[in-house]
C-alpha cells in the first residue's frame, strides 16, 4: 500500500514569510548601527570638560546645522523595502523604520555646545531673574562709585598717590585750622586761592586804638530785623546760624541783607589791645555782591536770652544742622541799645581772606553768662585769627 506524499509549499506562501524575517533582521541591525552612531557624539559631549579637544570636535555638527547644510546620513532602511509587497507586516515595518530615521535625524542636527545653551537660557530668563540681575548690576556700580562719595580719586590711587593727594586731585576742600601746621600762619600756602591771607594789605581783624581813629559825625546803621527762621550749623570751625527772612541793614547809601551769623572766641577784634570773651559776626550782602559785617562784642555778665535760643539748637557734630522753630529768631535781641560803631575796610577773617569787606564793630558789648560762654568753648576753645597789620588804613569812630 502506497503512503500519500506531503504536499509541497507553494512559493507564494513562503515568499512573504521570508521577506518579513529578512526585514526584521535588517531593522535590528540598522537600529543597533544607528544607536551606536548617535551615541558617539553624546559620549564626546559628556567628556568635553575633561578633554580640551572635545568641544572643537562638536563644532562642525553645530556649524552644519546653522548654515543649513545636509548632514551625511545613511539611507533609511525603510527606503530599501520592496514597495510591491502585499504583506501587511512588511508595510508596517517600512513605515515604522521610516519614522524612526526621521526623528533621529532631527535630534542629531539640533545638537548644541554649552555656550549656545547658556546663551539661550539667558535669553529665556524669567522677568524675576532679569530683575535680580539688574539689581546686582546697580549694586556693583554703586560700590564702584563709593570711592567718589568718600572723596577718593580712583585714578590717583592707581598711580600710587597718597590719600591727601588723591583727595586734592578730586577737588576736595583743603583743610585749615586755627592751630598747628594748617593754622593761620600757613593759610596763604595751603591753596593758591588762599594767597591773599598772606599777601593782602587790608586784612581783618585789627586792633582799634581810640586815639588813632577819625572821630566825628557819621551816619547811623539802620537795622531792619524781624522774627525769622534759622538753621544752626556746626561747620567744623564755629557755630553758625543761616538766616531765612527779610533782615537788612542800610549804610553808606546801600542795603545789605543778612545771610548768616557766627561766633569766635576770644573776640577777633581788639579795642585798645583788649580782647572780649566772644564776638558775633553778622554777615550781610547787597545786590552788587558786596559784603558788610557787623561785629557784636560779648562780655561776661547777665545771661543772654538770644544766646540761649541759639545754644538750645546747637549741633554737637561737625557738619550737622538743626532747624530752629519758625519765627523764633529775632536779631534785634542781640543788638546793644547804643549802636555807635567803628568802621573800616577789611577782609574775611577766614580763608580765602577776600578783601573789600565793609566792617562795623559796635562799640558797646552785650553780655552773656559764664555758663553760656563755657558751653561754646567746650566745643571751640579757640577759633580766632590773630590781629593783622593796619597798613595805614583809616578807622572811623562814629560819634
Amino acid at each position: 500500500m502506497n503512503r500519500p506524499s506531503a504536499p509541497s509549499c507553494p512559493a507564494a506562501v513562503l515568499r512573504p514569510l521570508l521577506a518579513a524575517i529578512g526585514l526584521a533582521l535588517c531593522a535590528s541591525a540598522f537600529a543597533a548601527d544607528h544607536a551606536a552612531e548617535h551615541a558617539a557624539p553624546k559620549a564626546a559631549a559628556s567628556a568635553a570638560p575633561a578633554t580640551p579637544a572635545a568641544p572643537a570636535a562638536s563644532m562642525p555638527v553645530k556649524a552644519a546645522s546653522q548654515e543649513g547644510r545636509e548632514l551625511p546620513h545613511k539611507v533609511p532602511a525603510g527606503d530599501s523595502l520592496p514597495t510591491n509587497s502585499n504583506s501587511p507586516l512588511a508595510e508596517k515595518i517600512r513605515a515604522a523604520m521610516a519614522g524612526t530615521v526621521v526623528v533621529s535625524k532631527k535630534m542629531t542636527v539640533t545638537v548644541e555646545d554649552k555656550s549656545t545653551a547658556e546663551a539661550q537660557a539667558s535669553r529665556s530668563a524669567s522677568p524675576a531673574a532679569k530683575t535680580l540681575s539688574s539689581q546686582r548690576f546697580k549694586q556693583t556700580r554703586a560700590a564702584a562709585m563709593a570711592g567718589h562719595a568718600t572723596g577718593e580719586a580712583p585714578a590717583a590711587r592707581a598711580m600710587g598717590a597718597s590719600a591727601p593727594e588723591a583727595a586734592a586731585a578730586h577737588g576736595s576742600e583743603v583743610h585749615w585750622a586755627y592751630e598747628g601746621d594748617t593754622g593761620p600762619q600757613a593759610w596763604g600756602k595751603l591753596k593758591p586761592d588762599f594767597g591773599t591771607c598772606a599777601t593782602g594789605k587790608r586784612q581783618s581783624p585789627i586792633n582799634i586804638e581810640d586815639g588813632a581813629t577819625l572821630q566825628g559825625p557819621a551816619e547811623p546803621v539802620q537795622f531792619a530785623y524781624a522774627p525769622s527762621n534759622g538753621t544752626v550749623v556746626n561747620n567744623g570751625h564755629t557755630i553758625q546760624v543761616d538766616v531765612q527772612g527779610e533782615n537788612t541793614i542800610t549804610v553808606r547809601g546801600s542795603t545789605y541783607r543778612l545771610l548768616q551769623f557766627h561766633f569766635h572766641t576770644p573776640s577777633e577784634e581788639q579795642i585798645n589791645f583788649k580782647r572780649f570773651p566772644m564776638v558775633a559776626h553778622l554777615v550781610h550782602k547787597n545786590n552788587e555782591g558786596q559784603l558788610a559785617v557787623v561785629a557784636v562784642l560779648l562780655d561776661e555778665g547777665a545771661a543772654s536770652p538770644f544766646i540761649d535760643k541759639v545754644w538750645t539748637y546747637m549741633p554737637l557734630d561737625s557738619g550737622d544742622r538743626v532747624r530752629m522753630p519758625a519765627g523764633l529768631l529775632n536779631m534785634s535781641e542781640l543788638l546793644p541799645t547804643d549802636q555807635r560803631y567803628y568802621q573800616f575796610m577789611g577782609s574775611l577773617t577766614t580763608p580765602p581772606c577776600s578783601e573789600g569787606v565793609l566792617w562795623m564793630v559796635l562799640k558797646k558789648p552785650v553780655t552773656m553768662s559764664r555758663s553760656q560762654y563755657k558751653l561754646f568753648t567746650q566745643i571751640y576753645p579757640n577759633n580766632a585769627r590773630p590781629v593783622q597789620a593796619l597798613n595805614g588804613r583809616q578807622v572811623r569812630d562814629a560819634q
